[in-house]
């Protein structure tokens, strides 16, 4: 039944992706706190754990993006290599440094996160574009900045990166193909900092790679990557718009119990 659970949560997280744009790890990592808990897992890993496996399940539902908007030629390179040095670099360390963050401190900045996520998709909020991408320096810091943020909750960075570009007047397209591309290196080695960083921890179940939870990880992963392409065709024929305010609502509601069970 648990990988049942684990099949169909991959599949909500697919649709949602392809159809509202949002990075799966918004709703993978609640759900994922709430299985394990139910399982019985230690208290002090269950956080770790569910952002850890999210990341991991990024690594593979990013790659069908990249490979079709390379298929598209959509993906600035130039771009891509000028940001993704210090998008692995944060997301390593911050994936690597959070087994010594205690739980109840990373579901209160994930529960904060939530709200900031939820207000956006709420108010359908872009910011206008200011000026252009700044120097080699600013590239790198936030890049850097998005890395450790993203890799702290879980997530594969669209929610910080498409803003951050459109802010810098990057067309919409190549800042979507570029924040698909990017999370893919930013969950592969954000995911390998929760596997190192929890090697060999006695409190982890079976079937732990470090931070990682192989059952949830292979279950939501076989099935997001097969159905996000629906998600798309979705985001085509329903009302994307009041969809998005709908699951704002949705997120909102879960930061509001997550941060009160604190």
């Amino acid at each position: 039944m648990t990988l049942v659970l684990f099949l169909g949560l991959g599949v909500v997280a697919g649709v949602l992706a392809g159809m509202l744009g949002v990075g799966g790890g918004i709703v993978v990592v609640p759900v994922l706190l709430a299985v394990f808990h139910y399982l019985g897992f230690a208290p002090g890993v269950i956080t770790h754990l569910a952002i850890g496996t999210s990341l991991a399940t990024i690594v593979f539902t990013s790659l069908s993006a990249v490979r079709a908007q390379q298929r598209k030629r959509a993906i600035d390179w130039p771009l891509v290599r000028a940001l993704v040095p210090t998008v692995i670099l944060g997301a390593f360390l911050s994936g690597y440094v959070a087994g010594w963050i205690p739980g109840h401190l990373l579901r209160l900045f994930f529960g904060g996160f939530l709200v900031l996520a939820s207000l956006q998709l709420l108010l359908n909020w872009r910011p206008a574009g200011q000026r252009g991408l700044p120097g080699r320096v600013g590239q790198w810091i936030a890049g850097g900045t998005i890395g450790m943020v993203s890799a702290l909750v879980g997530i594969g960075g669209g929610t910080l990166t498409v803003p951050f570009l459109s802010w810098c007047n990057v067309d919409m397209k190549r800042a979507v193909a570029a924040s698909s591309t990017l999370g893919f290196a930013l969950a592969l080695f954000g995911a390998a900092g929760y596997v190192l960083s929890g090697w060999n921890l006695p409190e982890l179940p079976a079937w732990s790679l470090g931070y990682v939870y192989l059952p949830a990880w292979l279950g939501i992963s076989a099935t997001a990557v097969l159905f996000a392409p629906l998600g798309v065709r979705l985001s085509h024929a329903l009302p994307v718009a009041t969809l998005k305010r709908g699951f704002g609502v949705l997120l909102l509601f879960v930061a509001a119990r997550m941060l009160l069970n604190l």
